[in-house]
């Protein structure tokens, strides 16, 4: 971790006023660290995160599923809109992915060849504590679900789905096409 940036030098960096800066951390909005009672910002997360967040830029979804059908459903769903979609077969591929790539969500199958899911998943949360992961099983009350939620939280769509189950849950997860507050 970098050094971190107070409230005060933040609003400098992001050009927002103090008060701004510390409102937006407490809701959320900004990525931040609480260290007593005050915020502290990690330069590098917050240039990943304005980076993320520009207007205009196609979100990334991986899918991880051994079933080649499976992918093909997502990737039919969600290129319509304004989403770049990468499909992996595999759990070893899909670590590797994660690990040199970002991505706005993931969705995650638990049973797999090489790699399981939880073992993906928890590759994942080392890499990036903060990605939406969506878990798609047939199995949702198995040892592999609840090995999983060893990790941290994450969604689960259960099998079997369809294209409009998709992009429901995108939109949701994503925040697309939801009314503001």
């Amino acid at each position: 971790m970098d050094k971190l940036l107070s409230s005060k030098e933040m609003g400098e960096y992001l050009n927002l006023k103090q008060v701004t800066v510390r409102r937006k951390a407490a809701k959320g909005e900004i990525p931040a660290t609480m260290i007593g009672r005050r915020f502290r910002f990690d330069k590098k997360e917050i240039d990943s995160w304005l980076h993320q967040n520009r207007p205009g830029r196609l979100l990334h979804i991986l899918v991880i599923d051994d079933e080649p059908v499976i992918g093909q459903l997502f990737t039919d769903s969600l290129e319509k809109g304004n989403y770049q979609v990468t499909v992996t077969l595999s759990g070893l591929e899909a670590a590797e992915l994660i690990a040199n790539r970002h991505f706005d969500l993931i969705f995650l199958d638990l049973v797999m060849p090489e790699l399981d899911g939880v073992e993906v998943f928890k590759r994942t949360r080392e890499v990036d504590r903060y990605i939406p992961v969506v878990i798609i099983t047939g199995y949702p009350d198995s040892d592999l679900m609840n090995r999983a939620l060893e990790y941290g939280p994450f969604t689960v769509m259960k099998k079997p789905f369809t294209d409009s189950d998709i992009t429901a849950v995108v939109n949701i997860i994503l925040g697309v096409n939801q009314p503001r507050r």
